[in-house]
């Protein structure tokens, strides 16, 4: 895979529409399917949103990285935080009757359903969405 670029926001969440700003960009460069570009912006406004939060415990002087890498007819949005990481093996099923009416808990799944491939690393500080295009 190819990196193509890179931004890191402090964890706040004031920062987000930076990243939505580097979607846009990104799929004006590729001219992204406006689908595919739906499924982006979720998962990995998703991703960040988890990694101020939960990685980074929203400490401003912890960054999350967003890159950007491309292989052939596939991009992918790398995410990553300075936190602890957590058991991505061990998330709880949002659909399951227990779960259904907790405030939380529905990120990983959207990003799952959303991206064509999620490959989690480095004990879950870091989450890689790749999506055909």
């Amino acid at each position: 895979m190819t990196l193509l670029k890179t931004i890191k926001i402090s964890s706040c969440l004031t920062k987000i529409p930076e990243v939505e700003g580097f979607l846009e960009e990104v799929v004006e460069e590729h001219n992204v399917d406006a689908e595919v570009y739906g499924n982006m912006l979720i998962t990995v406004t998703e991703a960040v949103t988890n990694a101020i939060t939960h990685g980074n415990k929203e400490d401003k002087a912890k960054l999350v990285g967003v890159s950007l890498l491309q292989e052939q007819n596939k991009l992918s949005f790398k995410v990553e935080d300075e936190g602890p990481g957590f058991d991505y093996l061990d998330v709880d099923d949002p659909t399951e009757p227990e779960n259904i009416l907790k405030l939380g808990g529905r990120g990983v799944f959207l990003m799952k359903n959303l991206a064509d491939m999620v490959i989690f690393s480095d004990n879950g500080n870091s989450v890689e969405l790749q999506f055909k295009v």
